[in-house]
C-alpha cells in the first residue's frame, strides 16, 4: 500500500505528480469566523505540480480545475484559465512545473481535480489529477523534478 501523501497520475500520455507542504510559519492577513461564530485561521499549505508529456504530440494547458476538502468535509470548488497565469506548452518529453498555495480553515484536506488539454488539432481532453493530502507530516517539498 502505498502510504506517501502525494499523487502520481497518467492520463492520455500526460503525468502529473502533486505534492504539498504545510507552512506553519505563514500567516495569512485575513483570519474568519466560523459557521458557529467562533475564530479560525488560515492553514496554508504550498503544493508543487509537475507535469510531463510522456506522448508523442505536444499538447497545451487550457484551464485547472480543483476539489479541495478541509478536515471538516467543507468542499471547495475551484475553476480557472491556465495555471499561476500561464498556459504551458509541452512537447512530448517536456516537463513544466509550478508552484502555488491552499490555505484551509483546518490543519489538514485532500485536493484533486483536472486539467483540460488541448492537442494541435484542436481536440481537448481533460487529465486527472490525483488525490493528494494536505498534511502536517508531508515531507517538505524538493527542489528537483521527481524521478520518471
Amino acid at each position: 500500500m502505498n502510504s506517501s501523501p502525494h499523487s502520481d497520475t497518467t492520463t492520455e500520455g500526460i503525468r502529473i505528480h502533486a505534492a504539498a507542504e504545510y507552512l506553519p510559519q505563514e500567516v495569512l492577513p485575513q483570519d474568519f469566523f466560523g459557521d458557529d461564530g467562533s475564530h479560525r485561521r488560515h492553514h496554508v499549505f504550498r503544493y508543487r505540480i509537475t507535469m510531463t508529456n510522456q506522448g508523442t504530440a505536444p499538447v497545451r494547458l487550457l484551464s485547472r480545475h480543483w476539489l479541495i476538502v478541509d478536515g471538516e468535509g467543507r468542499r471547495e470548488v475551484v475553476r480557472g484559465r491556465g495555471v499561476v497565469g500561464e498556459f504551458p506548452r509541452l512537447g512530448p518529453g517536456e516537463t513544466y512545473q509550478y508552484t502555488s498555495f491552499s490555505p484551509l480553515a483546518t490543519t489538514w484536506g485532500t485536493m484533486e481535480g483536472s486539467y483540460t488539454f488541448e492537442r494541435e488539432g484542436g481536440e481537448r481532453f481533460e487529465v486527472a489529477v490525483g488525490r493528494f493530502y494536505l498534511v502536517p507530516t508531508a515531507p517538505p517539498l524538493q527542489l528537483e523534478s521527481p524521478s520518471s
